[in-house]
């Protein structure tokens, strides 16, 4: 059964649990509890107020290195992969749709130690975003993250890149 046209669309819909979290503090502690990350040695170390700086760690340990000792390929990209989204969705505000559309990682050297990713999402970021969304047309931006080793030498494990669709929400 179809809507009526005259009904307005609700916000981009979120699961009920992830609802719940309206606070960056809830929503941290949400994430750390959540299986995906708590099994695979992710922990998001810290989110700002308003969701505009994440820092993610992921631990070197027996469960999270492969067959060479090193880090498995797919928690580096499971540590990156929630986060670009979320940000620019509560950046936009509801009167936008926003969706992971594409992902690519580069594996640059071993990841034989703790790693960490930072998430940094400007307001001239968002102000792009919304200025080239404004006629109506879907817009693709790639948003870049390196993963980096925690040990002070800064070495770059992988580069992980996220496309989002963006759009304003029709009436």
């Amino acid at each position: 059964m179809s809507r009526p046209s005259t009904l307005a669309r609700p916000p981009q819909q979120i699961g009920r649990l992830k609802a719940l979290a309206t606070s960056p503090r809830a929503l941290r502690l949400g994430m750390n509890l959540w299986p995906p990350f708590l099994c695979s040695g992710i922990r998001v170390q810290s989110m700002g107020q308003d969701l505009r700086h994440v820092r993610v760690r992921l631990a070197h340990g027996p469960l999270t290195s492969n067959y060479v000792g090193t880090l498995f390929g797919g928690s580096l990209f499971s540590m990156t992969d929630p986060f670009w989204m979320m940000m620019v969705l509560r950046g936009l505000g509801p009167g936008y749709v926003v969706w992971d559309r594409a992902a690519e990682i580069e594996f640059v050297s071993p990841g034989r130690g703790p790693v960490v990713a930072t998430f940094d999402l400007s307001e001239a970021v968002l102000d792009e975003l919304r200025a080239e969304a404004e006629s109506g047309r879907p817009v693709l931006r790639w948003f870049d993250t390196p993963v980096v080793a925690e040990d002070g030498t800064g070495t770059v494990v992988a580069r992980v890149r996220k496309q989002l669709y963006v759009r304003r929400r029709r009436p």
